[in-house]
């Protein structure tokens, strides 16, 4: 028989062994998470690795985006009508003064910012807002400070030029058939 004390003392011994041992498993269970980088939902963890992987894919998703749209030529075509818009800009007594000349500015740089960004929502519409949008920024050579002092001008041609001339990219041949494939229309 043991005593009281002694028999005390070891079951202390044993809870307190139980705690660490409980404490060793959540540890294993703590460092196995941040080992493996996810969380118990199976998502990764908001740590570098994460970060990197979401913007590649980010970027991953532009490139593909960009591609399959006459981007650039929508960039372009907005960049000239936010120029025509910008050197356009004057007081709002001064445009109801003087009538159509000083709304005019506006609505070439504003339909020009249209013709660039409605290609890139729709591709197949290229050739109508294309055309549209080189129409209006020759137009705004006259309506609006020389076409924002030649520059919204060129940049709203060069831009309707781009989205007229842009063709869909073709996909690549798969290597050693040497048959070239049709071209993919958006």
């Amino acid at each position: 028989m043991l005593s009281r004390g002694r028999r005390s003392r070891e079951s202390g011994r044993e809870e307190r062994g139980s705690e660490e041992n409980g404490r060793e498993e959540n540890g294993r269970e703590e460092n196995g998470r941040e080992e493996n980088g996810k969380e118990e939902n199976g998502r990764e963890d908001g740590g570098p690795r994460g970060a990197y992987a979401r913007l590649r894919g980010a970027y991953v998703w532009f490139r593909a985006f960009r591609r399959t749209r006459p981007f650039w030529g929508g960039v372009w075509m907005v960049a000239g009508g936010w120029t025509v818009l910008k050197f356009s800009l004057s007081s709002v007594q001064l445009i109801v003064s003087t009538g159509f000349g000083g709304v005019a500015g506006y609505l070439v740089g504003g339909g020009m910012i249209l013709c660039g960004l409605i290609p890139i929502a729709a591709p197949r519409q290229r050739y109508t807002f294309g055309l549209i949008g080189c129409v209006l920024a020759v137009v705004s050579l006259v309506v609006s400070n020389l076409g924002g002092f030649l520059l919204g001008m060129l940049l709203g041609v060069l831009g309707g030029s781009m989205l007229v001339g842009w063709g869909a990219k073709r996909p690549r041949a798969a290597a050693g058939t040497g048959a070239v494939p049709e071209a993919v229309e958006a």
